[in-house]
């Protein structure tokens, strides 16, 4: 029978790091800026807030929103709950959900959405992600070319990769150095 070989000694244990992880949903890499580790923070805070802005820009600003389609007169909608009503306008744009983890960057539709009130303007003035109307999205699809909609996929990458990023700053980097480095044996072989 054969003694077991030595091994490496083991890496040491994963700290989660929560407050970075909220920090790098807030602002995409400022979790890794906070860690010590700035290029790769500065690398995804441009990265992906570049993606999501060329996004926006190529969707005229108004690809990033969260839909109103509640109408208080149809049939069952009277007594609907502020969390059914924003389920089924989530259900009817999905995209957002993709949208949403870029961070803050995305909070200004959340606002829009919870504060617009139609008739309470004179002016039908949109505010920055408010959802826009049906014929303005039918005019943005019908006049343009399919830069609308490439638009926002680039906003939907962008929110999903910073789940990733979120993560990296949650859990630190994948390879860590063990404690000690396994030093060569000095001399021969054993007599």
């Amino acid at each position: 029978m054969s003694s077991p070989k030595p091994t490496d000694p083991p890496a040491p244990p994963v700290k989660v790091d929560i407050l970075a992880a909220v920090l790098s949903y807030l602002v995409p890499g400022l979790g890794q800026i906070l860690q010590g580790r700035v290029g790769k923070g500065v690398l995804f805070l441009v990265g992906l807030y570049g993606l999501f802005f060329y996004g926006m820009a190529l969707g005229s600003w108004k690809n990033v929103y969260l839909p109103d389609y509640h109408d208080p007169n149809k049939p069952g909608n009277q007594n609907m709950g502020t969390v059914s009503r924003l389920a089924s306008d989530i259900y009817t744009r999905f995209q957002f959900v993709g949208q949403f983890p870029i961070g803050m960057a995305a909070w200004p539709a959340v606002y829009q959405y919870y504060v617009y009130d139609e008739k309470a303007e004179a002016v039908p003035m949109r505010g920055f992600m408010r959802a826009p109307t049906i014929e303005e999205l039918n005019k943005l699809q019908r006049d343009g070319d399919k830069t609308w909609d490439l638009g926002w996929v680039y906003t939907v990458i962008a929110g999903v990769l910073n789940v990733l990023v979120i993560y990296d700053a949650l859990a630190g980097p994948a390879f860590r150095e063990g404690k000690g480095t396994p030093q060569p044996p000095t001399g021969g072989p054993p007599k």
